[in-house]
């Protein structure tokens, strides 16, 4: 069965500029509004002209540390202003932008900075030893431009290119986990390609409707593909964007009610964190302004979005379902209370095919693999890995191993995942990467490591092995906790005697699950 969206221009765009300006980019924006607020964070706000400056000084010192149109900049960083000012900047030069969880350990990092050849690497001071680290190993990469030591003095003496332009910003580079060991890069877009990412960027902004008065209060970390995303948007459009540090469920309400927030991206974690608050405290602050929430990165509890609907009347809640690798559908709340549990119609110019295992279409109601047909000027590619990028795509589209149906009128439900991904609070972790760090434990015969839900965070890892001796489990907690970033080690653990496997010897997790 297909369902194909509307296509990406249909209808009035006119809305998404105000007071007659007719800018989209930073660069656009500092040049007819200098003084208008780009983003605030860390008790500072930065201001489209002192973006656009600082963007330029730091563009021509990556540029001299390495970063080209092929060598990415590397984002190593917690949230702030930082991040979003390094964007800009490799846009400045034409190299990708690669945000990179700032959570990962040396071996990690050193893996994903090699394979994605990075030209030069932004990080905080206090994380250069774990940074450094992971550069070691790495051939003709200078060593990190570190926040908190030397990054002001740098960007001061830096020379300003006139010539520069952050056009419509950064061509992205995500590391998605998705079912293998090791993490691949999903390149948007295409190298060099501007004219894509410009249209990437309109389509945005009419999905959402995107206006240059809104304010932008990101929920989560800024190397998340959807709060990245979300972030370079609102400066594409010319919006406020309000960086808080971290999300507390109390500090985010009470910093949306300070701005003048108009919306955010979450994640159902974010929900449950919410909801949490006493009523009574929740409405004694004032969300007047707070229009416009959407929600992916995980599957919804009903109960919990039902209600989010009706605890917060007056904000639209929006679901979007999609990956690193590309958007799919959205659902308004509307149309999710006629339809509990889907995730809607496709976007603008998405086609939405459940196919069989055999690679044949199956009738409305009937459960398959859902495969995404993105329009063409918005297809990715795997970094540096061209068999894998061609593995990705059957006649147009690709796949993440979703299992969905779409009913009669073409609205989509996913039902399960052909693949073992965990998400965690939106975040995807491989278990195959924890499996085989634990096997490398001398103490570990057999292991299988799985999600199991969560309340709070959707799902949460659980390990069950097998083990020849008395090893306690917090001995392989610790094993993995040296290897893998903090949120990798699993929560719950169980030892078995044998870990059940079909005849052709893989595990049975459903079983286990």
């Amino acid at each position: 069965m297909k369902i194909r969206g509307p296509l990406v221009g249909e209808g009035d765009s006119s809305g998404a500029r105000s007071g007659g300006r007719d800018a989209s980019g930073v660069s656009a924006i500092a040049a007819c509004d200098p003084n208008r607020i780009a983003i605030v964070a860390q008790g500072r706000e930065l201001t489209y002209g002192e973006l656009d400056e600082r963007a330029r000084r730091l563009g021509s010192l990556l540029s001299e540390l390495g970063a080209c149109e092929d060598r990415p900049v590397a984002c190593v960083l917690r949230n702030g202003f930082e991040p979003f000012e390094v964007a800009t900047a490799a846009s400045m030069i034409k190299a990708p932008y690669l945000p990179v969880n700032w959570h990962l350990k040396a071996n990690e990092l050193s893996y994903m900075l090699n394979d994605a050849r990075v030209g030069a690497v932004v990080t905080h001071a206090d994380l250069s030893n774990t940074v450094e680290s992971a550069l070691d190993s790495l051939d003709g990469v200078p060593p990190p431009l570190l926040v908190g030591d030397g990054y002001e003095e740098a960007i001061s003496r830096a020379g300003v290119d006139p010539g520069m332009d952050s056009g419509p910003g950064p061509e992205l580079v995500f590391y998605t986990s998705g079912t293998t060991a090791r993490p691949k890069g999903v390149v948007h877009g295409g190298l060099g390609n501007v004219d894509a990412r410009r249209a990437g960027m309109e389509g945005q902004r009419l999905l959402w409707n995107w206006q240059p008065d809104d304010v932008y209060v990101m929920s989560g970390p800024s190397y998340h593909a959807s709060h990245a995303g979300w972030g370079l948007t609102s400066l594409y459009v010319g919006a406020k964007m309000v960086i808080p540090s971290r999300f507390d469920a109390i500090e985010f309400l009470e910093c949306v009610s300070a701005q003048g927030g108009t919306r955010s991206f979450m994640v159902p974690a974010h929900f449950i964190r919410i909801l949490e608050i006493p009523r009574q405290r929740r409405e004694r602050i004032d969300l007047s302004t707070f229009k416009l929430i959407v929600h992916g990165g995980a599957p919804c509890p009903i109960a919990v979005k039902r209600r989010m609907i009706e605890e917060f009347p007056g904000l639209e809640i929006f679901e979007l379902y999609g990956a690193s690798e590309g958007g799919a559908t959205r659902i308004s709340p509307g149309e999710w209370l006629e339809r509990p549990g889907s995730v809607g119609l496709p976007w603008p110019g998405v086609e939405i095919r459940i196919l069989d295992s055999n690679g044949n279409a199956v009738a409305p109601g009937e459960d398959g693999v859902v495969w995404i047909r993105p329009p063409s000027a918005q297809r990715f590619t795997y970094r540096n890995d061209p068999e894998a990028t061609k593995n990705a795509w059957r006649d147009g589209a690709f796949s993440v191993g979703d299992i969905g149906r779409l009913d009669d009128d073409g609205y989509l439900t996913v039902t399960d995942r052909v693949s073992d991904m965990v998400l965690w609070g939106g975040v995807n972790i491989a278990p195959r990467e924890i499996e085989e760090t634990l096997y490398d434990h001398p103490s570990v015969v057999d292991c299988a490591v799985f999600g199991v839900p969560d309340e709070r965070d959707g799902e949460h890892l659980k390990a069950i092995v097998e083990i020849r001796d008395s090893t306690p489990v917090s001995d392989l907690a610790d094993h993995v906790r040296g290897r893998l970033a903090d949120y990798k080690v699993p929560k719950e653990w169980e030892v078995v005697e044998e870990l059940p496997r079909d005849p052709n010897g893989k595990v049975l997790k459903r079983l286990l699950k």
